[in-house]
């Protein structure tokens, strides 16, 4: 590949001042799309789900914790699942500590069709220590997630609940830092889809993700 255009330091101080310019629009832009959001109507919760959880049974209320608010990711693991999916897993990597949500009176949790067992079995390969739940009961294709992943957000008052937002595809990837910093690199995601220039890397999209155990020496 050819390498990205060289240029002076006051060259390249002019270009990204020019870029700024478009990244503090965006920012802008993203901040009124969040006032949007947080004035969203939200649609009452009026079935009772069952979760099992590593500790027994649960409702929705319960995967709350007592806070307010509540985020759910729908990992896609499946019962008997021998490829756990990769954009999953490198999503919940990117989780940080649950604590600082917390003091935002914010749970989150993450539900899969898949028994509790083997859920267990693989949070405990990943090293997570993030509460996640086997859901069998049309939780998952009630709130838009049939047979794919995404991410709920549910709102508690008292003992009534709130289905306030979802989103999927590329709104949840948005969300994982990998993706986030990759784009601000000059070889970007290295994908196919991206508009990069000439020459550079690029493959097919997904087909590098892994497991955070499965890169080899390079993980």
């Amino acid at each position: 590949m050819s390498p990205p255009k060289i240029v002076s330091r006051a060259e390249w101080e002019a270009a990204r001042e020019q870029l700024l310019v478009k990244e503090k629009a965006a920012t802008r832009e993203r901040d009124q799309l969040a006032a949007e959001r947080r004035r969203l109507p939200v649609v009452a919760v009026e079935r009772a789900y069952t979760f099992e959880g590593p500790t027994g049974r649960a409702g929705l209320l319960d995967l709350f914790d007592g806070r307010r608010q509540l985020i759910v990711y729908h990992h896609m693991l499946k019962h008997a699942d021998k490829n756990p999916c990769s954009g999953c897993c490198m999503f919940v990597d990117n989780i940080g500590h649950l604590a600082h949500l917390h003091a935002r009176d914010t749970s989150l949790v993450l539900v899969s069709r898949a028994p509790i067992d083997e859920i267990e079995t693989f949070r405990r390969r990943m090293g997570w220590e993030i509460p996640w739940y086997s859901t069998l009961d049309g939780f998952n294709p009630d709130f838009g997630v049939d047979g794919s992943f995404g991410l709920n957000i549910f709102l508690r008052d008292g003992e009534r609940i709130f289905h306030s937002y979802y989103t999927s595809g590329r709104g949840v990837e948005a969300l994982g830092s990998n993706w986030s910093f990759l784009d601000l690199t000059p070889l970007g995601r290295q994908e196919q889809w991206e508009n990069s220039p000439e020459g550079w890397p690029q493959e097919p999209p997904y087909q590098w993700w892994r497991l955070h155990d499965e890169y080899g020496g390079s993980g």
